[in-house]
């Protein structure tokens, strides 16, 4: 197996294997592995890159799971923990409007008291503003909790929720699908296979959903190609991810002590390219900028990537686990950052379809 023999399934549109994925994670010249990556991307999107103007609403932080590596979650009482009011919900929601927003994101933790008519009312609160407003809400994490509040099935909850003004579902929860890693990282959460099952039902019952890797902690290389074999072949399946985000682990508050101070700028940049090549039926892959800073992000857009998330305003996930980068980006620093990178800036609402070309 060599890098020219793998370059030139590649660039023939031939799918690789995951020998062809742990090959190229441990190929030492980064530089070739980015300019495959981005032939690739350019095959399917020329030069543009996609952002959004969107809004994070973090409704609570109150979570009855424990995970390892989650330094946002609170017991109830805790210090620092918090719930916020409808009206709290809905003057962000407003406020979100008149910024420009399109898509408001909804994450938060399993609460243990809140009913679920709670979340349907949250739901209708953020409508209400504007039904314009998208709302991309709850992980497939939160849909199990949901599901198993309201004595539910699934698709049956998914309709509820749907109704209530659900339009799509973000990608968290999927961490790494590894048994033995995710029993170390989360072992109250779902497992990776009701991730995985409760996804397909999300696509079967006509909703987008994003997906996610967080990768950078107890996982290997290995465990990151077996990641993205199973969301490939899920999306073979139903086509319904519309992006492909890695997530770097950030390890400053954790109560998962390992070695080092987070992922690496090569790390990232590498895991990036590897998921633009190996996962071939995803249109785009997405450089959270919000955990890998704003300079490895503008750099990854030479690597695969072709989106930058959005303006986001007041992430409080990946802040308390100590992400150093701003709690917003403006429109305009956004496009500039595109620009500076030899790419048009395109903005994108929720399903990506194109807003505006800058």
């Amino acid at each position: 197996m060599n890098f020219a023999a793998i370059a030139e399934k590649v660039n023939s549109g031939v799918r690789i294997d995951e020998a062809e994925a742990l090959f190229l994670f441990e190929y030492p010249d980064l530089l070739a592995l980015g300019e495959l990556a981005q032939t690739v991307n350019e095959r399917r999107n020329g030069r543009k890159v996609f952002f959004n103007v969107n809004r994070h609403i973090n409704h609570t932080n109150i979570c009855v799971n424990r995970c390892r590596f989650c330094a946002f979650f609170r017991r109830p009482g805790e210090k620092g923990a918090y719930l916020m009011s409808l009206d709290e919900v809905r003057a962000r929601a407003e406020e979100a409007l008149q910024q420009g927003a399109t898509e408001i994101h909804v994450v938060g933790g399993l609460h243990p008291d809140l009913p679920f008519e709670f979340y349907l009312e949250l739901l209708a609160t953020i409508k209400a503003v504007s039904p314009d407003l998208h709302v991309k809400a709850f992980t497939a994490v939160e849909i199990a909790y949901l599901a198993d509040l309201a004595k539910l099935t699934i698709p049956q909850t998914l309709e509820k929720l749907k109704e209530a003004g659900l339009g799509s579902l973000p990608g968290g929860g999927a961490e790494i699908f590894a048994p033995e890693i995710r029993n170390q990282l989360c072992p109250e959460k779902i497992s990776g296979a009701e991730w995985l099952s409760i996804m397909k039902q999300v696509h079967e019952a006509g909703l987008k959903s994003n997906a996610t890797m967080l990768y950078g902690h107890l996982e290997s290389v290995a465990d990151r190609v077996d990641h993205m074999r199973q969301l490939r072949e899920l999306q073979d399946l139903t086509g319904g991810f519309q992006v492909f985000i890695p997530l770097a682990f950030q390890p400053e508050h954790s109560e998962l002590k390992i070695g080092g101070s987070g992922t690496s700028g090569v790390d990232d940049l590498r895991t990036l390219a590897v998921g633009r090549i190996y996962l071939d039926n995803f249109a785009n892959v997405k450089a959270y900028w919000v955990m890998l800073g704003e300079k490895i992000a503008q750099v990854s857009l030479c690597f695969g990537v072709n989106d930058l998330d959005g303006t986001v305003v007041e992430e409080r996930i990946g802040h308390d686990a100590g992400a150093e980068t701003p709690q917003a980006m403006s429109r305009d620093a956004i496009v500039a950052m595109i620009r500076k990178a030899g790419r048009i800036p395109v903005e994108r609402d929720t399903l990506y379809r194109e807003l505006h070309v800058y």
